[in-house]
Parts: C-alpha cells; sequence; structure tokens
C-alpha cells in the first residue's frame, strides 16, 4: 500500500487519504489535550480522599480526626492519607487479601471497606501489631523462621489474616488453618511455610495473650 500523501491537485480541493486523515486527527487531539491540561491545571498536592465526611477513627492506637471523601476506600486512606503503606494494593477487588486489616478485631479486606464505615471504630495494620518496645509479633517472627514468604507482597494481609486465624479459633488443625487462609493468595507459592508458621504461633499467642487476660 502506497503511504504518500496524496498530492493537492490544481484547482480543487485537497485529496484526503487514511493517512492524511490520521496524521490530521492525531495533531489536532494533541492540540485539544495540550489547551485542556493547560486550562485544568490542578494541584498535585491535593488530597484525593479529602472530602466533607467527619470521621473519627483510632488505628494503631492512634485517635485521627478526618475528613473523608464517602467514596475511599479504608485502604486508599491508610496507604495515602496516613502513609501506612503496610496494607498492599493486589487485586483491588477484595479477591487477593494482600490488604488485610483488622477493623474492632475483625479481619477485613480494606479495599473493599469505605473509610468512613469505621468511624468510631478501632483498626490495626501490619504497623501496629509489633510490641511497643520493637518486639515482632509471634506470627511475624513465625513467619520469618519458617521462610513463609519469598516476594514480601502479600506477607502483611497473611500475617494480619492468620493472627485473626488463631485467635477465632481456626488454627486447631492444618485443614481449620487451610481454609480460613484460602482468602489469601501467595503468587510465589509459599503455603507449605506459611502453615508452619501459624501452627508454630498459635500455641504461643494463646498463651501471651491469656496472660495479658488474666
Amino acid at each position: 500500500m502506497n503511504d504518500t500523501p496524496t498530492l493537492r491537485a490544481a484547482g480543487r480541493a485537497p485529496v484526503l487519504n487514511r493517512r492524511t486523515f490520521m496524521m490530521t486527527t492525531a495533531a489536532s487531539a494533541g492540540v485539544a489535550a495540550g489547551c485542556g491540561a493547560a486550562a485544568a491545571t490542578p494541584d498535585a498536592s491535593a488530597n484525593p480522599h479529602a472530602g466533607s465526611q467527619a470521621t473519627r477513627v483510632t488505628v494503631n492506637g492512634r485517635p485521627y480526626e478526618l475528613a473523608l471523601e464517602p467514596r475511599a476506600s479504608l485502604l486508599d486512606v491508610l496507604r495515602e492519607q496516613l502513609g501506612l503503606t503496610g496494607a498492599k494494593k493486589g487485586c483491588d477487588h477484595g479477591q487477593c487479601g494482600a490488604c488485610t486489616v483488622h477493623v474492632d478485631g475483625r479481619c477485613v479486606a480494606s479495599c473493599l471497606t469505605l473509610a468512613v464505615k469505621t468511624d468510631g471504630c478501632a483498626v490495626t495494620t501490619i504497623e501496629g501489631v509489633e510490641s511497643p518496645h520493637g518486639t515482632l509479633h509471634p506470627m511475624q517472627q513465625f513467619f520469618v523462621d519458617h521462610d513463609a514468604l519469598q516476594c514480601g507482597y502479600c506477607t502483611p494481609g497473611q500475617v494480619m489474616a492468620a493472627i485473626a486465624c488463631v485467635r477465632e479459633g481456626h488454627a486447631t488443625t492444618d485443614a481449620q488453618i487451610r481454609e480460613y487462609m484460602s482468602g489469601n493468595i501467595c503468587r510465589c507459592g509459599a503455603y507449605a511455610g506459611i502453615l508452619e508458621a501459624i501452627r508454630e504461633a498459635a500455641p504461643q499467642m494463646r498463651r501471651l495473650e491469656g496472660t495479658r487476660n488474666a
């Protein structure tokens, strides 16, 4: 196919072929986009999750008073507004478990949880599970000891789900653990190590938390 633009015939309007049409359209679109960008000039520092709905929430023991956009997810507010990037954005559809956090002690997918719905609640993320002295939570330590991770992207969500698995009484047998943890996907396939970590951490967690509650 000859892509050479058709020349203007003497005394006639230019003959339009496919290539000239595409080039003209692209150029016009570029000019329009440039003008639109110049006119808009949004403030890059503006918080996309800021809004008018007042929300009081305690995150990792620290109280916050936030004005939130009603549609903002808890995951986005944690990561982009509070700077708590431990919870990861994986599928963003509640299917992978990488964003798992605890709300009032209950395991939730933060990508599917509206931040405004946590008003008056206590949220715990992976940043809040170690001791005040910086000692790793037993579950974190056993994940390290049993090499229950490879790339590490899913690990914060895995640890948060594993802690809830023990606390909710679903770590009595390997079958129970596998069933409870089935919503947390590890694309590296570290499931054997994760199972071993939960199995070994469970009795230590029960002892420690039983002592605290005594």
